[in-house]
Formats: structure tokens, sequence, C-alpha cells
């Protein structure tokens, strides 16, 4: 199922209304899609990439309000929807051991991490984000620098670099945004360990 999902986000970016697409993914990817908007941003600011950053602006935004609205299924209705949605994509006992032992401080840590890498999923921490009543505000200001740096970096090294990263991205993008996101976690502990 996730192959064919994955093709099928592919096949979007050659569509004229690509950038509408887009936005979509980028929405829904926060909340409830498991496809990340990556995959459609990357061969579209390679076909164009005087756009590119007119790409990761609208990822960006749509991603952030998809970040809210997954807040507002945790805060609102977990139990009628989110629970469901996690049970379906496997991620409900992630969900349950993060709710179990994260403060606020440390959802803030995972709301860049996950912005920036998907570790954890975004929409794990979107929607516990929602659950564990964490302030609306501190959470979109967290969504729009992690969604931001993520899709506007991608929109550089495109640009920068154009088709010959292109393999190098798509194989190790999770890789590096994975060690970033460490090395931001190893930090924090220090700090709360020195603290």
């Amino acid at each position: 199922m996730l192959r064919r999902l994955y093709d099928w986000t592919m096949s979007l970016a050659t569509r004229e209304t690509a950038i509408v697409w887009l936005g979509i993914i980028a929405f829904v990817e926060s909340s409830i899609f498991p496809v990340p908007a990556d995959l459609l941003l990357i061969p579209m600011a390679l076909a164009r990439p005087e756009r590119a950053w007119r790409y990761a602006l609208v990822a960006t935004v749509c991603s952030v309000l998809g970040g809210i609205a997954g807040w507002y299924l945790g805060h609102y209705a977990f139990d009628t929807i989110a629970r469901p949605l996690l049970e379906f994509y496997g991620k409900l006992d992630t969900f349950e051991h993060l709710k179990a032992s994260v403060d606020s401080e440390m959802l803030a840590l995972l709301l860049v991490t996950s912005g920036l890498a998907h570790l954890p999923p975004i929409k794990v921490v979107t929607i516990l984000s929602g659950a564990a009543n964490i302030n609306l505000g501190l959470f979109i200001v967290s969504a729009i620098i992690a969604r931001g740096a993520r899709f506007f970096l991608l929109a550089w090294l495109l640009r920068r670099f154009g088709e010959e990263i292109r393999d190098f991205l798509e194989r190790r993008l999770g890789a590096l945004a994975g060690a970033a996101a460490t090395v931001l976690i190893c930090l924090f502990a220090a700090h709360r360990f020195l603290s």
C-alpha cells in the first residue's frame, strides 16, 4: 500500500496542478498521511528551480496548517478520530510511550526533530501536542521553524546542486535529518543534565 501511495505522490509532480497537490500533501502529512511532502517537492523543484522557494513556502505553510489540524485532532477528537488513525498506521504504541514520558520542554524538542527528520513521525507529535494540551502558540512557532528549515534547506540544495543531488537526497535525506535531530537531542540532554 505504501509503495502505491509513493508512486501516486510522485506522479503528481508532473501535473499542472502540482503546487496545489504539494499543499494538500504537506497539509495531510502533518496529521494523517504517511508519505512526506519532500517526495513531491524534489521533482517539482528540479523541474522548475526558479520556483523552488515558492514551493518551499507552500509546503511550509500547508504543513504548519496541517500540524495545527493534528493538534486539534489530538486535543478535541483523540478517541473518535486520532486514536483510530494512529492504530491504522501502527503508531499508537509510539504515541502512548511518548505521552507517558514527555513534558512540555521535551515535546517542544520533539516538534523540532519530527519537523526536521520525522523522528518520531510528525503526525504522532502533532496529535500528541494537542492531547497533552501543549500551548498552541509554542506549537505553531516550533512547527514554522522546523518545517520551514526542512523545506527551505531542501529548496536551497536543489537550486544549488540540481539533478546531481537528487539521488543523494532521496537516499540519504532521512539519515542526514536524523543526524541533525540526534545532535539536537544530545544538546538538549546535556543542557538538562547540566541544569
